[in-house]
């Protein structure tokens, strides 16, 4: 058994076309241990969906893979076969929950029935006998409930249903193999406050029934990051600009981008009175068809030295090595 459930080396992928060449992942390096949810922040445009893809092994058309390794317990997903990958490493270790993913369930079929249509289609097995669609029904069921459904929700039409409801029907049916890692993106963004709070809940019993092991969560949600996460990796223009627990990420952050982040979410007390002035990100992200060199922050960055402009940062590691920054600043903290 691999010691990580995923470790990403040195991965880079590339947009190419007539558009030029967009860097949008470039250099990432992490891993993930097994039992852990590790969250993925940023801004938008940062690489974090983009990253998703690539790790789940679905990149779009004009997405490249153009080096670096990805390992899913242990398996090189860039250097198997393209049927190995799909029987092997996708939905029996891995499984992957797009952006908007809740929008792929068939309108004109009851959920029962998109849910025999996906698992005949990737056990390439038709589910027509009445014991096989119970089998699956039973299947089904137990994760269903663990998300916080009914088995009634079985029986209706995706329009019959919130948008809560069809996010977690979604989650449940990629999540029918049990997969070790869930890799999901963005599944709070068009949800209400407390349908948000009821996904949190759910995402958390899937790993503690056992239904899953570990999990890679995208979101630029500081706040639901916080409530679900162990560790924290923040993006900033396809690079890792922070990476920690999550608790020490939020309360005393390495990064000037990462501050910068916090500083700019609203926090009020309970009489519903601000607590602290709101700040902005100075500037714009960076053009990723020309990165600036050095430090891809040093346009927007309060603390910008000299060698932030013509040297690119390592990562920097503090403390007891489970923390790190890619920035100069901490040249004189790190071991």
């Amino acid at each position: 058994m691999a010691e990580h459930i995923l470790e990403v080396e040195d991965l880079r992928g590339y947009y190419r076309g007539v558009f030029g060449v967009v860097h949008a992942i470039d250099g990432v390096s992490f891993s993930l241990d097994r039992g852990v949810i590790m969250g993925i922040a940023g801004e938008s445009g940062g690489g974090k969906s983009t990253l998703a893809q690539l790790v789940s092994g679905t990149p779009p058309p004009l997405l490249h893979h153009e080096g670096g390794r990805i390992l899913v317990d242990g398996i090189d997903i860039y250097n198997i076969d393209p049927e190995e990958l799909r029987t092997e490493v996708k939905c029996k270790r891995m499984s992957y929950v797009p952006q908007a993913s809740m929008e792929s369930l068939n309108p004109v079929k009851r959920i029962r029935d998109f849910i025999f249509d996906v698992v005949g289609q990737r056990t390439r097995r038709r589910v027509s006998s009445s014991e096989r669609k119970e089998e699956v029904l039973e299947m089904a069921t137990s994760h269903i409930k663990a998300l916080g459904l009914d088995r009634s929700v079985l029986d209706r039409y995706p329009h019959e249903l919130s948008g809560g409801m069809k996010q977690r029907v979604v989650i449940a049916i990629s999540t029918l193999w049990n997969p070790k890692l869930l890799v999901i993106d963005e599944p709070t963004s068009a949800l209400d406050v407390t349908s948000q709070k009821r996904m949190i809940k759910a995402l958390l019993n899937l790993k503690q029934v056992g239904i899953i092991e570990s999990m890679l969560y995208i979101s630029h949600d500081l706040t639901s990051l916080k409530q679900l996460c162990d560790e924290c990796m923040v993006m900033y223009a396809g690079k890792i600009a922070e990476i920690g627990d999550m608790d020490g990420t939020i309360d005393d952050p390495l990064h000037p981008y990462t501050r910068l982040l916090i500083a700019a979410i609203a926090s009020y007390d309970s009489r519903g009175k601000k607590t602290c002035k709101l700040e902005c990100i100075p500037g714009s992200p960076p053009d990723l068809r020309s990165p600036p060199p050095g430090c891809r922050f040093h346009p927007r960055c309060p603390y910008v030295m000299d060698v932030c402009r013509s040297r690119e940062p390592g990562m920097f590691m503090v403390g007891d090595g489970k923390r790190g920054a890619s920035c100069w600043l901490l040249t004189s903290k790190s071991g």
